[in-house]
């Protein structure tokens, strides 16, 4: 099965269950602030969310990607479509675009799941930190590419 869709799904699905223990605090305030932001105007995306927070220098941004997912599995949000990226910085890449599924429910998260306190700082070993250099923050040249959103869309229908 190597190589294959659901492999790929599975290997992202793992790296994102590590994303999203090794930052909980941040992956927590992306997902308040992206339920925020449905809540608020109906749909959001990684920009919003990006937009929301203010990313420690020594955390990498990519870190964000763990946000979704499990709102999106507790039926919270949709997938709404894709849109290219407001963000110089992103050069234009597609990201997907959630729009609110259950208002009710998001509302019941927002209340259970308050913010967490701050990390404390790392001991220098990087042993609590998944990506511990600030350069890491910079986008990939992987990233940088031609989209056609039209197919995106056309796709999701």
């Amino acid at each position: 099965m190597n190589g294959s869709a659901s492999d790929g799904e599975r290997r992202r699905d793992e790296r994102l269950a590590t994303l999203e223990a090794r930052r909980a605090v941040i992956v927590r305030r992306g997902r308040r602030a992206l339920l925020a932001k449905v809540l608020a105007d109906g749909t959001a995306t990684a920009d919003d969310v990006r937009a929301a927070m203010a990313m420690p220098d020594d955390v990498d941004a990519r870190c964000l990607g763990a946000v979704p997912s499990a709102l999106a599995a507790a039926g919270l949000i949709a997938l709404d479509g894709y849109q290219r990226t407001a963000r110089p910085e992103r050069h234009a890449s597609v990201i997907a675009r959630w729009r609110l599924a259950d208002a009710d429910a998001a509302r019941r998260w927002l209340a259970e799941n308050a913010d967490l306190p701050d990390p404390p700082a790392p001991d220098g070993d990087g042993e609590g930190w998944l990506f511990e250099r600030p350069e890491l923050n910079r986008p990939a040249a992987a990233t940088v590419g031609r989209h056609d959103l039209n197919s995106f869309n056309r796709e999701q229908a």
